[in-house]
């Protein structure tokens, strides 16, 4: 009896702990802690990206410890990582690079001419088809750039802090894709 106690116990928590470990947001599970081109990152925050009052993907940002500066998630040397899970059919290839070009735009203040070249890059990373489901990981390894991942598969890699700090900027500048969801990738609500 005494067992069967203790293996209940066990079963109680360890589902206890499985349940904490994950984020649900707009029916997407996010991990607490995942492990990205070898970088060990937590969950900062994640939200939905809205345009017309329609989700169109979940953000979510990983950083090697939590915080809630934008500005240094940006411009810092660290392990970070953002991931999109695509939840709205509407967003198709063309849509998305044309949300990179303007993302790109704002975060740069229009000075997109010094990282041409690497923006090009990058939006060749989202060329084929978009689907409902679709998840993109740009994980930033200091020493060696952005990787650009789809569903698991390495698109690209792009060098520099000049392009990560832009790239981060798509949704943490002072002129972010959606504010509510920059709010919610800083940790907050």
């Amino acid at each position: 009896m005494k067992k069967q106690f203790l293996a209940l116990l066990f079963v109680a928590f360890a589902g206890l702990f499985s349940m904490t470990a994950q984020t649900e947001i707009a029916g997407v599970k996010l991990a607490q802690k995942v492990t990205e081109e070898g970088q060990n990152l937590v969950l900062n925050g994640a939200g939905v990206r809205e345009k017309f009052f329609m989700d169109m993907y979940v953000g979510a940002l990983y950083l090697p410890k939590k915080s809630a500066n934008a500005a240094e998630i940006m411009s810092g040397d660290d392990a970070a990582a953002i991931k999109l899970t695509i939840v709205s059919g509407m967003i198709t290839s063309d849509k998305m690079i044309n949300a990179v070009n303007e993302g790109f735009e704002n975060a740069t203040n229009g000075n997109t001419a010094p990282i041409k070249a690497k923006i090009a890059q990058f939006k060749a990373c989202f060329k084929e088809e978009i689907k409902k489901g679709d998840v993109f990981d740009m994980v930033y390894v200091p020493g060696k750039g952005v990787v650009v991942s789809k569903n698991g598969k390495e698109k690209g890699v792009i060098e520099g802090t000049d392009f990560k700090k832009a790239m981060f900027g798509i949704w943490l500048s002072n002129k972010p894709a959606d504010k509510k969801l920059k709010a919610a990738m800083l940790g907050g609500k």
